[in-house]
């Protein structure tokens, strides 16, 4: 050691100075990088990590594929689809109580097993469903006068329902229980296992639908079935595995402590994580629920005035009114709404935007390009969330974050009254006289220029003046667009572009703050139920999104959502800027 520290110090080189005990503690070192990455391919966060990854890529493709499944099934309409999308929110938002207080209830391990087997085992039995439609979709439409059609249609979407409410199951389980207890509640270890998961999700988000996409277009849709029907099967079984030894070399996960015993622990590893992983110049987190906001609510009382069944839906309601009561009470209420207005939103990578750029000229490849780049700058925001949360603490992380989200989508709001936006607010006043009409014509003929009238056909679809646009998750297929037109005016789509892909730095990092502030701030014994809330309140607000698309449907109707989505995501700030507020101000007092 002195040889090498002097050689050091002084500028010099070491050249076979070393004594035969260095050489020894070298030897070992090297022997045990090796060793060190085996025991953390074993260990409990990569095998999540592998898991989280087969379940979200399997997901992806799913939620994909089933929207262009149904728009195939139905004559390239959008009546299946949005049926589609009307059960799986509905059925969230109804039920997302209940399967959180069915994850609070029983064992860890039960939870996660059973949610997996349904949701695989759904997908892949709508897979088949589907496989025989396709194949024999002209036999089946003489059966029953074509009611066997409908019944089919009903059981595909009936399927693909209950694999959504089980994902939802999974991902409450894994993401907001598991990972806490994993991490021993060690905050930088929670916050570092977050991102990952956020990171993972990005990608799969992209390259998932590319892959099923790319064996639908060069094979078949019955080919694209069985894709997805073998990958649900083999990740079944691997999934299960690595769960399954989560569980066993993890063995706190066993074991669902009283939440006084639970409020301790965390308190003494929040401590020891303290002193040994957060920054010195990080302000003190918020206090996690004690005993008396953790109460036994949630447990109904017995009822034996009543009939069986309609004990049983009594129960039912109360579990779901308790759920609802449980998640107004948490200290964290008003992060968890913030983060539900996000929801409520045009300016994202999805059917509605994607359809608006390609009205205005953008390429489908351009389009593909621009994805890519969000996930890189989704990507961003995770990297971004981990060191803000090191130098600033979690809660001034999320107003960061806030600020920086409210500030690139200020570019959007720009685009509306930028040139080549094609916002023409006459379009909403029904009752406009010929005169006035013809006063206006010529601004809106000029302002109309780089507008594509999109002519109906045969199939008229669920929404009114989309009939030549196809909708789905994350594809828009249209028939009569044309591809030669060019814009007048570029301006107003790169605004938007360039607001929407800065955004999600913000975005993901604010997600993961309130993500982080649910996990720490609830405790176990409410810990499914909340977050089963917080699901049906993200449900809900992206429902209304989907409203208001239809009620403004037409590309010069865009910059009015696009303000409207502004608002929401402001006031979903504001909340957020309230919580914070208090937290601040309660942990002043509490000092």
């Amino acid at each position: 050691m002195s040889q090498r520290a002097g050689a050091s110090q002084c500028g010099g080189v070491v050249v076979e100075f070393e004594s035969g005990d260095i050489r020894d503690d070298r030897a070992k070192r090297d022997v045990n990088i090796p060793g060190s990455t085996l025991i953390y391919l074993k260990g409990p966060k990569f095998l999540i990590y592998v898991s989280g990854a087969l379940s979200m890529w399997g997901d992806r493709m799913w939620h994909f594929a089933i929207s262009v499944f149904l728009i195939e099934l139905y004559g390239r309409n959008l009546l299946l689809t949005a049926v589609f999308g009307l059960v799986v929110a509905g059925s969230v938002l109804l039920l997302g109580a209940l399967i959180g207080d069915w994850v609070d209830r029983n064992p860890r391990n039960k939870v996660a097993h059973a949610s997996l087997f349904i949701q695989n085992i759904s997908v892949t039995v709508c897979s088949i469903v589907l496989m025989l439609v396709f194949s024999y979709k002209q036999r089946i439409e003489e059966i029953w006068d074509g009611w066997l059609t409908v019944v089919c249609y009903t059981v595909v979407i009936i399927l693909a329902d209950v694999a959504n409410l089980a994902s939802t199951a999974l991902t409450i389980a894994i993401q907001r229980d598991w990972i806490v207890v994993i991490t021993g509640y060690n905050r930088g270890h929670l916050a570092g296992m977050n991102a990952t998961m956020r990171r993972i999700d990005q990608v799969t988000n992209i390259l998932a639908p590319l892959a099923v996409g790319q064996v639908m277009t060069l094979a078949s849709n019955v080919v694209g079935c069985g894709f997805i029907l073998g990958w649900n099967l083999v990740s079944l079984i691997v999934e299960f595995f690595f769960l399954s030894r989560v569980y066993r070399i993890v063995p706190a996960l066993s074991i669902k402590p009283p939440v006084l015993e639970e409020d301790q622990v965390f308190l003494q590893r929040r401590e020891r994580g303290m002193s040994q992983g957060e920054s010195t110049v990080a302000p003190p987190q918020p206090q996690p629920l004690t005993e008396g906001n953790c109460n036994s609510s949630l447990h109904l009382k017995e009822i034996t005035n009543l009939p069986l069944c309609f004990q049983r839906f009594r129960w039912l309601v109360s579990t779901c009114k308790d759920g609802w009561r449980a998640y107004y009470r948490q200290p964290v209420f008003l992060a968890g709404m913030g983060l539900a207005f996000l929801y409520t939103t045009v300016l994202g990578f999805d059917c509605i935007t994607t359809g608006y750029a390609y009205t205005q000229g953008i390429s489908g490849s351009l389009l593909s390009l621009l994805m890519g780049v969000s996930a890189i700058t989704g990507l961003m925001g995770t990297v971004m969330f981990t060191r803000l949360r090191k130098s600033y603490g979690l809660v001034n992380t999320g107003i960061i974050s806030s600020c920086l989200h409210l500030g690139c989508l200020l570019l959007c709001v720009c685009s509306v009254f930028a040139p080549g936006s094609p916002m023409d607010l006459s379009l909403l006043m029904p009752y406009i006289t010929s005169n006035s009409s013809t006063d206006l014509g010529g601004m809106t003929s000029q302002r109309q220029k780089h507008t594509y009238a999109l002519r109906g056909g045969s199939n008229q679809p669920l929404l009114p003046d989309r009939s030549s646009i196809h909708w789905t998750n994350n594809t828009v297929l249209f028939d009569n667009v044309p591809s030669d037109a060019a814009p007048e005016s570029y301006i107003s789509i790169i605004l938007l572009f360039l607001g929407v892909i800065t955004a999600r730095i913000g975005l993901w990092s604010f997600d993961l703050t309130v993500t982080q502030l649910l996990q720490e701030n609830i405790c176990e014994s409410e810990r499914g139920v909340v977050n089963g809330v917080q699901s049906s309140m993200n449900y809900l607000m992206d429902l209304l999104h989907f409203i208001m698309v239809i009620s403004a449907p037409q590309p010069q109707h865009f910059g009015i959502l696009v303000i409207i989505s502004v608002l929401f995501i402001t006031t979903g700030h504001t909340m957020y800027f309230l919580y914070a507020h208090k937290a601040k101000r309660k942990r002043r007092l509490d000092t």
